[in-house]
């Protein structure tokens, strides 16, 4: 029983708060909305439940399928909205024109003298979604929202964690870890609300061609739908900054473990430990080069100082730090 506990507390619950209760909440609206207009086609006679438990039945059932397919098509359905998948180049060049003069006024007016604490600290919220390089930027708000800390190890440290990420998320504390995948469900959430109401109203309004005697339920329902959305894509990029403070958290933190598991020692100076992480990201990245060994030597731990990862077992006899 713990471990199921275990399971639903980690990376379960952020499937079930993230996908899945959202689908249940789309295909509620439309097992309520939608469907009963679609009583009079053979079809739906026959796959609906004929008793309100059967009906709750079917709306688990479906919201746990829904739930898990949107989970598996996260990142397109992420890459879509960030600007980076299915758009046309010249969307995509209006876009970064867009966001690029967007952070410019508000980086000229948090500059402006004179503005309430209360007002300055929003601006600076606001601007801080943004990356910091020009270079970054992303065509839509929610690509620039989370733009901002993938760059952030990059920027800092030189440390990739596009690159690095799966060996960062292994060697860091497991609470800064857990912190991350607990600070993305309500991005999941918002996201997945959205293309579900932006599906509901689509689907409300091919169903009021079916059926017009239904248009004081259909046209109410597409209408709210297409509302919310933005709503949600709203809070889905306020919903980032929980998120991007936990990578920022994980890559300070976890710096040292990562350095431990691959090898090497930490350096004590800024600039020598940002050239380190260069290197590893390029080791990562691009094939064996023999100026590799010496380019690592001064950052290679000695074998016998080894730090054992947590869990490892230790070997009688081998040497221990």
């Amino acid at each position: 029983m713990g471990d199921i506990a275990k399971g639903v507390l980690g990376g379960g619950w952020s499937l079930l708060v993230g996908w899945v209760l959202p689908s249940a909440i789309n295909l509620a609206v439309f097992f309520f909305a939608v469907a009963p207009s679609l009583d009079g086609l053979g079809l739906m006679r026959r796959v609906w439940p004929s008793s309100q438990s059967s009906t709750m039945t079917l709306l688990l059932v479906c919201a746990v399928l829904l739930g898990l397919v949107l989970s598996a098509l996260q990142q397109p359905l992420y890459r879509f909205l960030e600007g980076y998948a299915l758009w046309p180049q010249r969307a995509y060049d209006r876009g970064l024109r867009t966001q690029r003069a967007r952070r410019q006024r508000m980086a000229d007016k948090v500059a402006e003298p004179g503005h309430p604490t209360l007002r300055l600290a929003v601006l600076h919220e606001q601007l801080s979604r943004y990356p910091i390089g020009d270079e970054q930027i992303a065509p839509t708000r929610l690509g620039n929202a989370i733009r901002r800390f993938e760059e952030y190890g990059h920027d800092r440290y030189r440390l990739d964690t596009q690159v690095l990420w799966n060996e960062l998320t292994s060697a860091a504390p497991q609470p800064a870890v857990r912190q991350t995948e607990t600070a993305r469900t309500p991005v999941d959430f918002f996201v997945a609300l959205l293309y579900g109401h932006a599906l509901l109203a689509l689907t409300a309004l091919a169903t009021l061609a079916v059926e017009p005697s239904a248009y004081g339920l259909l046209v109410p329902t597409a209408a709210i739908a297409l509302v919310l959305v933005p709503v949600w894509y709203r809070s889905a990029v306020v919903a980032t900054d929980e998120w991007a403070a936990a990578v920022r958290a994980l890559v300070n933190v976890g710096r040292k473990p990562l350095a431990d598991a691959l090898g090497l020692v930490l350096p004590k100076e800024l600039a020598e430990e940002r050239r380190m992480w260069q290197l590893v990201t390029r080791m990562s990245r691009r094939p064996y080069q023999p100026a590799a060994e010496a380019a690592f030597a001064p950052y290679r731990a000695d074998p016998d100082r080894l730090v054992p990862l947590p869990g490892t077992p230790v070997v009688p006899g081998q040497p221990q730090p």
